[in-house]
């Protein structure tokens, strides 16, 4: 149930990001369902991203995060979001990114906004 909670936390955060920045577009179908489908569907992709991939980019750049102060973790989310993007582009749905400057903000947006959201809601701080 955790996990339902949080990917949803993470769609919703997802959506706002896409709502804030014009470079930043989910495609989804012609009815509202369509849609939140394809927010979710995108969100899982995120969410198995940065479970798989980011672990490994952080240790393979750990000496630029070590220079940077950690300032260097905005570049790799950003990339999180741009491999999210191609990910789900191969299909006819899902997020486009227009450019890495829009990746660093929204990936930015979504970080915030799950901050906030994990935060408000009680059943996502709950470890499933």
């Amino acid at each position: 149930m955790g996990f339902l909670v949080r990917l949803v936390i993470q769609a919703l955060a997802v959506w706002l990001a896409t709502f804030l920045l014009s470079g930043l577009t989910v495609h989804g179908g012609d009815s509202t369902g369509i849609t939140v489908l394809v927010y979710l569907a995108v969100a899982l992709v995120f969410s198995l991203v940065n479970a798989i991939v980011k672990p490994v980019a952080k240790m393979i750049s750990l000496p630029l995060y070590l220079l940077t102060l950690g300032l260097f973790g905005l570049v790799v989310n950003a990339l999180m979001l741009m491999l999210v993007g191609w990910i789900s582009e191969q299909t006819a749905y899902g997020l486009r990114v227009d450019g890495f400057g829009t990746a660093v903000i929204g990936a930015l947006i979504i970080a915030v906004a799950n901050v906030v959201l994990t935060a408000l809601v009680p059943a996502a701080r709950k470890k499933s």
